[in-house]
């Protein structure tokens, strides 16, 4: 093993638990909305709910099982004289000659969000595949996100965290690896697309990030319709939480830190905005994943004390979006309530080499945890035209 891989296994002592617990129980809250539903942010009465469910039943220990059935390590490594300590999961395929695939998360995301594809993804045999769609998956927690260590200097931006995750997989032992992602793991898996080219053979995207085609707009097809009315929902009533955090992450980290139910709060109104969980004219989170599954999350967060953290993602690359054109073999899954929406006439002016293109049916901004069966296909469909 690489000295600067070592093993690693989640564990957060009983005090940090009791104290979530206490401050909970402790919560100052704030007035209900004079309105009904969400459209002056998350209920009052469902927070409450939550935060009630946290405080009495949910159990952060089997989370914890959940992470250490697989094996986990830190990644210890300085990229242009910054140290990172980068947690991961590391999951080997059986076939030792699997190419290796890693998988990146965004934001409010978290490595929570592959639970449901990690083993049909390294053994395929025993989830409806075949042996040659076998990989060895690694699964990293963004820098400052989770167990990752927290940077202490600026400049973490999209492009060095590629610069990271290339670095890592060559300390696991990795010269060639696919990527994919959603959300900042999207923009990651173009940045190392466009950085390290030479190692990484394809990319799999499914917040597909492709700027309109201007030959396009006078003439735009019902996709282009869909994403332009995606991008303008979002600028109106979305974005509030991209605006604070690209501008002042620092701020907005005081109230999380010392918040649960505040970090609740700027999660699971997410998991509502983002996920496809309109079910019989009722849009609720809980209709596309569980309760424990949103808290997962939220906890992680919450013990490793990453709402600030993770925000500073924001104010690094935000506003700083790269575009550039991407000549390496390129999937692209297209769920229809994803945040982004780009059509496949924009794509292909983006990706030069576009081998797979897919528009799904159902599924929204967090498809492995919402939509895990069909997020596998897509990558086994996808990447079988790469390998």
């Amino acid at each position: 093993m690489d000295p600067r891989v070592t093993p690693f296994t989640a564990s957060v002592s009983d005090t940090d638990l009791d104290d979530l617990k206490q401050r909970l129980r402790n919560t100052r809250w704030p007035d209900p909305q004079p309105c009904e539903g969400w459209d002056q942010g998350i209920p009052q009465s469902y927070v409450q709910d939550l935060a009630n469910y946290w405080a009495t039943e949910y159990d952060w220990r089997k989370a914890e099982a959940t992470l250490n059935q697989w094996p986990q390590c830190m990644v210890s490594l300085t990229v242009e004289d910054v140290d990172y300590d980068i947690y991961c999961i590391h999951r080997r395929a059986a076939k030792e000659n699997a190419p290796a695939l890693i998988l990146t998360h965004g934001w409010p995301g978290s490595v929570f969000e592959f639970r449901k594809v990690i083993e049909a993804l390294a053994d395929p045999e025993s989830h409806g595949g075949n042996a040659e769609d076998a990989y060895h998956v690694i699964v990293p927690a963004l820098p400052g996100y989770g167990f990752s260590g927290k940077p202490t200097a600026t400049g973490t931006s999209v492009e060095r965290i590629a610069d990271v995750w290339d670095a890592m997989m060559a300390a696991l032992g990795y010269d060639r690896y696919f990527a994919q992602g959603g959300d900042w793991g999207s923009i990651v898996s173009c940045a190392i697309a466009l950085r390290h080219a030479d190692r990484c053979a394809g990319i799999h995207i499914n917040m597909v990030l492709a700027p309109p085609d201007p030959d396009t707009l006078e003439n735009p097809n019902e996709q282009e319709l869909q994403a332009l009315g995606a991008l303008d929902h979002y600028s109106k009533w979305d974005s509030g939480y991209s605006k604070q955090q690209s501008t002042r992450p620092q701020t907005l980290g005081y109230g999380l830190a010392d918040s649960p139910v505040g970090q609740l709060a700027w999660i699971a109104e997410k998991f509502w905005a983002w996920t496809d969980c309109e079910r019989d004219g009722v849009k609720h989170p809980e209709n596309a994943i569980t309760r424990d599954e949103i808290l997962d999350t939220v906890t992680l967060y919450w013990l490793t004390n990453s709402g600030a953290s993770s925000a500073r993602l924001y104010w690094e690359s935000f506003n700083k979006p790269k575009l550039d054109p991407i000549t390496i073999p390129v999937g692209a899954s297209r769920f229809p309530k994803d945040i982004f929406l780009a059509s496949e006439r924009w794509a292909r002016k983006r990706f030069g080499d576009l081998r797979y293109w897919s528009e799904l049916e159902f599924g929204g901004h967090f498809a492995a945890l919402e939509q895990p069966e069909r997020f596998v296909e897509e990558l086994r469909a996808c990447y079988r035209l790469m390998r």
